[in-house]
């Protein structure tokens, strides 16, 4: 069907997507644009500089590698923990692994800021542990670390994963042996889909980290907010740059990772039958004769 042929339901399809479009990334762009604006009162025609990014980059680089260090220590502690209890849920399906499974959504339907204050009156009164971006960290574990399981836990259920254990146990791997060369392989893309939401969850998350933070423990987002309310916009502004500068690296290099492994997935070679042979007589006419 050529493009002039197109029905109407097609075209009105093709303008509600682009209306969507551009209600997501209009203000993304306005955004940047402001932050590589010399003054935003007077707009793109007072000139383009990028002064502003290296002021915030002056002032706010150690929230950068801080932010940084928070999210990859947090997808390591999902994956040591969120793997295993994935892993365990979904050989016993039972009522009790399906409360732990609702226990584990508390944080995520649970305001941040509730998490942040049980966390400061469970731990506050470490003062070691209060001032350390340990504190936030583990805060960032209890907000992502269900989005980890469930990721997982959704792919094991898929493959029938109690099968794979019988048959592996049938041929005397042990039970490290089976988890290792067995649920690993078969879970790299749950594995895979749920760090991609730790990592962008981790390095955005704003709420807890606000409620946890020290002035020496501060990260992106309380960066960022601390920024649009207590400098000019264009910094704000040339802040978002940054954050869009490292989270969008991350985001296309755990994409390509997912898409690589399906790839893989699809085109491993499947045993195919050999096909069957009727038990027909090499030669008929002599069969015939002797019978």
């Amino acid at each position: 069907m050529t493009p002039t042929h197109r029905r109407p339901g097609y075209w009105l399809q093709l303008a509600l997507t682009l209306a969507v479009c551009a209600f997501m990334t209009v203000p993304v762009v306005l955004s940047v644009l402001a932050g590589l604006t010399n003054n935003i009162f007077i707009g793109l025609e007072s000139g383009l500089t990028t002064r502003w990014l290296a002021e915030v980059w002056s002032l706010y680089r150690n929230t950068i590698f801080l932010s940084l260090l928070i999210a990859l220590a947090c997808l390591a502690c999902t994956l040591v923990l969120g793997v295993p209890a994935a892993y365990y849920m979904a050989l016993r399906r039972n009522r009790i692994t399906r409360l732990i499974e609702e226990l584990l959504m508390l944080p995520v339907a649970v305001p941040g800021l509730a998490t942040a204050l049980g966390l400061i009156l469970l731990y506050g009164t470490w003062q070691a542990l209060r001032t350390s971006w340990l504190f936030i960290l583990i805060g960032h574990v209890l907000f992502t670390l269900p989005f980890m399981v469930r990721s997982v836990l959704a792919i094991l259920s898929a493959i029938d994963i109690r099968t794979l254990e019988d048959a592996a146990a049938s041929l005397g791997a042990s039970r490290l042996q089976r988890f290792l060369t067995v649920v690993l392989p078969n879970c790299r893309q749950g594995i895979l889909a749920g760090a991609l939401m730790v990592v962008t969850l981790s390095v955005g998350e704003f709420n807890l980290t606000w409620m946890l933070h020290t002035p020496t423990t501060q990260t992106l987002p309380v960066g960022l907010a601390d920024s649009y309310a207590s400098m000019r916009l264009e910094i704000g502004s040339a802040y978002t740059i940054v954050f869009f500068v490292m989270i969008i690296p991350l985001l296309v290099l755990m994409q390509a990772l997912s898409a690589l492994g399906a790839r893989s997935r699809k085109y491993v070679p499947e045993a195919v039958p050999a096909p069957a042979v009727a038990a027909t007589p090499a030669n008929p006419h002599t069969e015939t004769r002797h019978a």
